[in-house]
């Protein structure tokens, strides 16, 4: 009697009794092959994840081989994903509690706002050159005269992976810096100690801290005057909507470029 054929044999990678060190790398290796027919790309991240037993080599009769996530590797997955969940929520939430503050605090606030700003080019000798920043929250003053605007731009941090990966960033931290005063907000993590030590964050940039239920000034920013914000901005600030908690006639008061002359600047 012949034997049942198989026309795909899969080859069971053992995990390894010592665990290895997998990061973010690994965990959007096996998302990709997931996602796709599972083509090999014989490289060192593939190796780590064969050998942890997080992925499977499959072998076609023609000669083929593809890959196939294990379910050990579905189950790594399926964790990533609730703990990018959590984090994201964390980071919303802070982002939430940092533009509330701005508001309580007389200012008018924007959360995920586009805006246009300059930053040095690589060559010192070449014009400064556009970029988009995407700070968290953005805020002025609520005045009616450009020139008393006082721009804060504030970045929030959730995990420390992130902080030191934006710390690296200097050309985003030149952005934010030619939009106004910088500010980096730094959450707890799971055992409630802060993600990073003011130090950590440039001089340039000021620093504020979770305790409890209050945001901290760990360290001032360094003043950043400006004349007027760009007219790129005001327009872009036009089109947003503030954060609740603003003023009703704030959007009416960007257009206005001269104070009323019946009552005091500012």
């Amino acid at each position: 009697m012949s034997q049942p054929s198989h026309p795909i044999q899969p080859i069971t990678t053992q995990p390894q009794a010592q665990a290895l060190s997998l990061g973010k790398a690994h965990a959007r290796r096996l998302r990709e092959i997931y996602r796709s027919a599972g083509w090999p790309s014989q490289d060192l991240l593939e190796i780590e994840l064969l050998a942890a037993g997080l992925l499977d080599r499959i072998h076609a009769p023609s000669g083929h081989e593809s890959l196939r996530v294990t379910d050990a590797g579905l189950r790594l997955l399926a964790a990533t994903l609730v703990s990018n969940r959590a984090a994201f929520s964390a980071h919303e939430a802070l982002v939430a509690r940092v533009a509330q503050e701005m508001t309580r605090n007389g200012r008018i606030a924007w959360r995920g706002l586009s805006l246009r700003a300059q930053v040095p080019h690589d060559d010192p000798a070449k014009p400064l050159k556009w970029c988009i920043a995407k700070p968290d929250v953005f805020s002025i003053r609520n005045t009616s005269v450009a020139n008393y605007v006082e721009p804060i731009v504030h970045e929030v941090k959730v995990r420390r992976a992130d902080l030191l990966g934006d710390l690296k960033h200097a050309a985003k931290r030149a952005s934010y810096l030619d939009l106004g005063e910088c500010w980096y907000v730094l959450g707890n993590d799971a055992r409630g100690r802060c993600i990073g030590k003011p130090e950590e964050v440039p001089a340039e940039c000021g620093v504020m801290v979770v305790e409890g239920d209050r945001l901290v000034v760990a360290r001032a920013a360094q003043r950043r005057t400006r004349s007027a914000l760009p007219f790129g901005v005001w327009m872009a600030l036009a089109k947003a909507t503030p954060v609740s908690g603003a003023d009703g006639d704030a959007q009416a008061m960007l257009g206005d470029a001269q104070p009323d002359p019946g009552q005091p600047a500012g």
